[in-house]
């Protein structure tokens, strides 16, 4: 039976998968037609067909549709109950959705509806209070004009009134909510009201005016009583002026700039934005943070509570603090010609010194221990032309680089000593990297000309090499030929320097801050720490503030080269600067601020950033990186020293020298160092270590030698760094292991292996090359592959135990712990010693 409006028949399409539909078939059977995803199943109605009991149709072939057995029966009954299961799972699962979705409706309209009360219980708490207030404000104004009438006729009695006239005048000011100034009512008319008897209340003849009931304020007032004092009305009168000329106005609220650093405290951002610290603390809580007024929280938290406050927020960052150093540039008409910076450099031994002592008439050379600078020097020296000439003497060991360096970084001109017997050295080389690195030009001076091995043209043919073209071979570089010994050329010098200087154009503005180099510095025990500063613009006077590197103070005394005290110092002075609260180090820059409060926030945070950089750098940032530097620091031996010297140059020469000592195997670890007298503290610390103590150019206290001696500490003195080096190097070369060397004595071939008991396998050899020794070590060939190495159990010649057995002749030999010999093999004897390595 087909569908009237021409669809598909039922049963046969047009039906989801799993649905179940009626159709009915050609008999008068009834089918039921199961639609699956794969294909559509005809089964018979339940009930209507089956074999089972309840089922007939199972056992009835004429009622079962054809070609259909039992099992396929069974099967189809078996789908059509699976697609009724799952019919039912999908409305109770679609009833539990739906279920959901109410109670979501249920929850969202219980929620507004809540807001909505919320909102409607505030506007009436609103409501409320504007009508108390307005209600207040009656009363006050009523009571104002009370007090007005009472004032005006303090002695009039009220006179009596209607009583029935005063209730209307009550009942109409009851409709306006405005209260009846009128006159009080009295006992006697209320019982005349009544009707009752006037004697009842009455006292007595002179009882009439008596009051019944309490007293009150408002009682006084309505009578004239109660007066305002004169300073009442004089507060009166001074707040209406105010305000009519708008002083009672409340002030608007004004925007700030707060300066905003990385991390603040609470207090210190409510004092900045001029907020009180509770209502800071309360706007942080509204963000969920519990604070307290003393903790600190970070720049972004604190940028949100000042735009909340209505202020701007100004990000600063710590190293702002350096900003107050002025930095302006400088004027041309206020600069002046300053005299120029000359760094005497070159190898060790090469005459620098005795150079600048020829040109200073002094004897500087002869205060060097061993012949040798190893402090950096300042001098001022004026010509017999008039000129004033600023000169830096370096050092030319190889291990005060860094004084040459720092040098080069504050001179205008480089005079490089080069001896003419001598030529070309390595660190004449790095004198002239320098040189080139700091783009200043360079004056060659070939010293030692007198000498009779003297070779000049070699010291210019030499500098060839490394680009330096001398005027004699058509460069730019002036080269003058001068004896520091007999004073041959110091003229010429001094002349050639003056002709540079003038091309230079040097200037400086003396009338400004003054701006520093720290040539060296020390720790003397009389004066504390001293620096020797090279001022370079600026003049540095007696009083000011400054702020070198880590370290900050105020100038106490001002000395020249020459040991006077001086008020001031311009551009291109030397001085030692005194007033320092630490030791500075060399090559730090001096400047001077207004307060003593910006010098020390300056170096406070100069110290912070330093010591984070260090621990940046010594930290291992992955679990892998330590475990690999552990492992690494296990496998290298270490000797520790602690190193005092005199000034903070040859403390960072001294410290760098020793750095450079060791290999893969053993390095030198200086726990310490520092400038000035060795002191009980560095003892302590070199006990801990198990290290000693090196002083350069310094001693140990009576304390601390004593501390030496009780702990057993080792103390070593020197005044020349050649030596200094020389022992930390041999000291370390005793920590490192032996080298085991092997020496090849003899070969022998297995010609016969014979068993023999209580021995084992004894092999009968020939020795075919050197000598075979009882103590010696063997390893076993066979086809040029080692198979076992160890020692002899037995050397026999013949049937006696012997200790060699030259070449030619032949022996057995039994190797020990080892049996597995053949013929054939070969025998390698060697022995081992140990060499002694250095670094």
């Amino acid at each position: 039976m087909n569908d009237t409006d021409g669809k598909k028949p039922l049963g046969l399409g047009g039906a989801r998968p799993g649905s179940v539909k009626q159709s009915f078939s050609h008999g008068r059977t009834k089918n039921v037609v199961v639609e699956t995803k794969r294909k559509k199943v005809v089964v018979p109605k339940p009930g209507a067909t089956g074999g089972k009991p309840g089922n007939p149709a199972l056992g009835d072939p004429s009622r079962r549709p054809a070609g259909i057995s039992d099992a396929e029966m069974e099967r189809r009954l078996a789908a059509l109950r699976a697609a009724k299961a799952r019919e039912a799972e999908e409305i109770a699962q679609r009833e539990a959705e739906e279920k959901a979705r109410e109670e979501e409706r249920e929850r969202r309209r219980a929620e507004i509806e809540a807001k909505e009360r919320e909102e409607r219980e505030r506007e009436e708490a609103l409501r409320l209070k504007a009508e108390e207030e307005e209600r207040k404000a009656r009363e006050e104004a009523l009571r104002a004009q009370r007090k007005e009438e009472v004032r005006a006729k303090p002695a009039a009695k009220p006179a009596p009134a209607d009583p029935a006239a005063a209730e209307a005048a009550a009942a109409r000011a009851a409709t306006k909510g405005v209260a009846v100034v009128g006159p009080r009512k009295t006992d006697r008319d209320r019982d005349d009201r009544s009707g009752g008897d006037r004697d009842r209340n009455a006292k007595g003849k002179g009882d009439e005016g008596r009051r019944a009931g309490k007293l009150s304020l408002s009682d006084i007032d309505g009578e004239g009583g109660r007066q305002r004092s004169l300073a009442a009305m004089k507060r009166k009168q001074e707040k209406a002026r105010q305000k009519a000329m708008g002083y009672g106005q409340k002030a608007e609220k004004q925007a700030r700039d707060v300066q905003l650093p990385e991390t603040i405290v609470v207090s210190e951002l409510a004092i900045r934005m001029a907020e009180r610290v509770a209502d800071v603390i309360k706007a942080l809580m509204k963000m969920g943070m519990m604070v307290t007024a003393n903790q600190t929280i970070d720049a972004d938290t604190a940028e949100l509570v000042i735009e909340e406050f209505g202020h701007r927020a100004v990000r600063v960052s710590d190293s702002d603090v350096e900003q107050v150093i002025d930095q302006v540039a400088d004027k041309a008409e206020d600069l002046e010609a300053r005299p120029p910076i000359i760094t005497i450099m070159g190898h060790v031994d090469h005459g620098k010194t005795s150079l600048l002592d020829a040109i200073r008439k002094t004897n500087v050379v002869s205060g060097e221990a061993g012949g040798i600078t190893q402090h950096i020097g300042a001098y001022q020296v004026t010509t017999e032309s008039g000129a004033v000439l600023t000169f830096l003497d370096t050092p030319g060991h190889a291990a005060f680089t860094s004084m040459r360096a720092r040098g080069a970084q504050v001179t205008d001109i480089v005079v490089l000593v080069v001896a003419a017997d001598d030529a070309v050295m390595p660190q004449t080389i790095e004198a002239i990297n320098h040189a080139k690195a700091a783009k200043v030009p360079m004056i060659i001076a070939i010293n030692k000309v007198d000498k009779p091995a003297a070779n000049a043209q070699k010291v210019r043919t030499d500098l060839l090499q490394h680009e330096v073209v001398v005027e004699e071979m058509g460069g730019e570089v002036q080269t003058v030929e001068v004896s520091a010994k007999t004073g041959l050329g110091l003229d010429n010098l001094l002349e050639a320097i003056a002709l540079q200087a003038e091309i230079l154009e040097l200037s400086a503005n003396p009338r400004r801050a003054a701006q520093g180099a720290v040539i060296e510095a020390k720790l003397d025990v009389g004066r504390g720490p001293v620096a020797t500063v090279l001022v370079q613009n600026g003049t540095l006077k007696r009083g000011d503030i400054f702020v070198v590197g880590e370290q900050w103070g105020k100038v106490r005394a001002l000395i020249n080269d020459k040991g006077d005290r001086v008020d001031e110092a311009g551009p291109s002075v030397p001085v030692e600067v005194l007033g320092i609260n630490g030791t500075p180090e060399a090559g730090d820059v001096l400047n001077v601020v207004e307060t003593e409060a910006q010098a020390r926030e300056i170096a406070d945070y100069r110290i912070k950033a330093a010591k984070d950089k260090r621990a940046a750098a010594g930290a291992a940032t992955t679990l892998e990186q330590l475990m690999a530097k552990a492992k690494a620091d296990e496998n290298v031996a270490e000797l520790q020293v602690v190193v005092k010297a005199d000034v903070q140059g040859s403390t960072e020469a001294i410290v760098q020298a020793l750095e450079k000592i060791g290999n893969d195997e053993v390095r030198v670890r200086v726990i310490h160092s520092g400038v000035g007298a060795i002191t009980e503290s560095d003892v302590g610390l070199a006990e801990a270590s198990g290290a000693p103590v090196i002083g350069f150019n310094v001693r140990a206290n009576a304390p601390a030698r004593g501390a030496a001696n009780q702990k057993g500490v080792e103390i070593r003195y020197y005044s020349i760094i050649y030596d200094l080096v020389d022992d930390i190097k041999a000291a370390a070369s005793g920590l490192l292991k032996n080298e085991v060397r092997e020496n090849f004595i003899g070969y022998a071939t297995i010609k016969e292996v014979f068993k023999v008991s209580g021995v084992g396998k004894v092999a009968g050899c020939l020795v075919t090359e050197g000598v075979a020794r009882r103590s010696a070590g063997v390893r076993l060939l066979r086809d040029n592959v080692v198979v076992h190495e160890g020692t002899l159990k037995t050397l026999k010649r013949f049937k006696d135990e012997v200790k060699e057995v030259i070449s030619g002749q032949e022996c057995g030999m039994a190797f020990e712990n080892y049996d597995d010999i053949r013929p054939g093999d070969v025998i390698e004897i060697f022995e081992r010693e140990e060499v002694e390595r250095s670094l």
